[in-house]
């Protein structure tokens, strides 16, 4: 165990990681005065910036987020407008920005960043080129980005973006599930990438499920881009990209005895709701999806875990700038 003097406390546990069941440190963020009726806070933002504007912007919104109270910032990607280049200095220049915030700050990728570069006003980018040039600046150490650093249990060298880690009674795990149909592709067949990923990102669901139930852990959490069409699955008409992932966690949400979330972006509407269905058509109860903020209407949402809430979560979306209209 070791500690941060500062907003929080890290602290390293043993748990079982499946499917290797291989015994590692799950890293744990806490309280500094942890009490069995603890509170965490975490800020979630995603497809910011798109503009000058937002680029501005955003540093004063991070400022505000960790004088806030919360203890960490998750983005679920699109870190920049879907016309604009993706070059290597963007790159850099999200980063640092990311990084400078003062609290932990996990970020996932999106397709703007890498699935959809091969637009010619992308830049024409190789898409799996420049998903490496992410994973070698974003996900280089097995660490969040801040000042200060949250430790991250990567699933592997070769997909660092998939992590793990826990806040208090939650294990949270992020996912590269980008918009545009997961990278599926233009074709009936899927395309390689997608068919090499997709089975590590399903792998990680099922693991984190595992985890959460030897832990008896009261919820898990998945953070990532796609909003993978919950209506449209619910309609039987499930988009081709997701419908493994939507089966899995159909299955396992009704096989867990806790509570569910998933945090995504994509298609910029804030809002909380229960929209995965059992076989039977029915809500899924402990089931629960919070969009995050998206261009043109910038802001955050403050996720609250509470043991004493009746289903964990509790949701406050904050509007950006403060004095913009709801």
């Amino acid at each position: 165990m070791f500690t941060v003097n500062l907003r929080f406390r890290h602290f390293l546990r043993s748990t079982v990681i499946a499917p290797l069941l291989v015994l590692l440190a799950l890293p744990v963020l806490a309280p500094a005065q942890a009490q069995a009726d603890s509170t965490w806070r975490i800020a979630l933002i995603g497809d910011t910036p798109y503009s000058a504007f937002e680029r501005a912007e955003l540093p004063k919104m991070l400022e505000v987020i960790a004088d806030s109270g919360s203890e960490l910032v998750i983005h679920v990607g699109d870190i920049k407008h879907g016309k604009d280049r993706c070059d290597d200095a963007l790159f850099a220049d999200r980063h640092a920005l990311f990084d400078a915030s003062r609290i932990p700050f996990v970020f996932v990728p999106g397709d703007n960043e890498w699935s959809d570069c091969e637009r010619l006003s992308n830049g024409g980018y190789a898409p799996l080129e420049r998903l490496g040039a992410l994973r070698r600046l974003f996900w280089a150490q097995p660490e969040s980005l801040g000042r200060q650093r949250l430790p991250l249990l990567q699933q592997s060298a070769a997909y660092p973006e998939h992590a793990r880690f826990r806040v208090g009674p939650v294990l949270f795990a992020t996912l590269n599930l980008p918009g545009g149909n997961n990278n599926w592709g233009m074709k009936e067949t899927p395309s390689r990438e997608f068919s090499e990923r997709n089975p590590q990102v399903l792998a990680w669901v099922r693991a984190a499920f595992q985890v959460a139930r030897q832990e008896k852990l009261a919820g898990v959490a998945f953070a990532m881009q796609a909003n993978p069409g919950f209506k449209h699955f619910a309609q039987g008409l499930p988009h081709s990209g997701y419908r493994e992932l939507l089966e899995l966690l159909r299955a396992e949400t009704a096989n867990f005895s806790g509570q569910v979330l998933v945090i995504h972006g994509d298609t910029h509407q804030s809002r909380v709701d229960h929209p995965l269905r059992d076989s039977a058509g029915k809500p899924l109860a402990n089931f629960t999806r919070v969009e995050t903020h998206g261009y043109p209407f910038m802001g955050w949402t403050q996720l609250v875990i509470d043991n004493e809430a009746p289903g964990l979560w509790r949701f406050d979306a904050q509007r950006w700038p403060p004095t913009a209209l709801p």
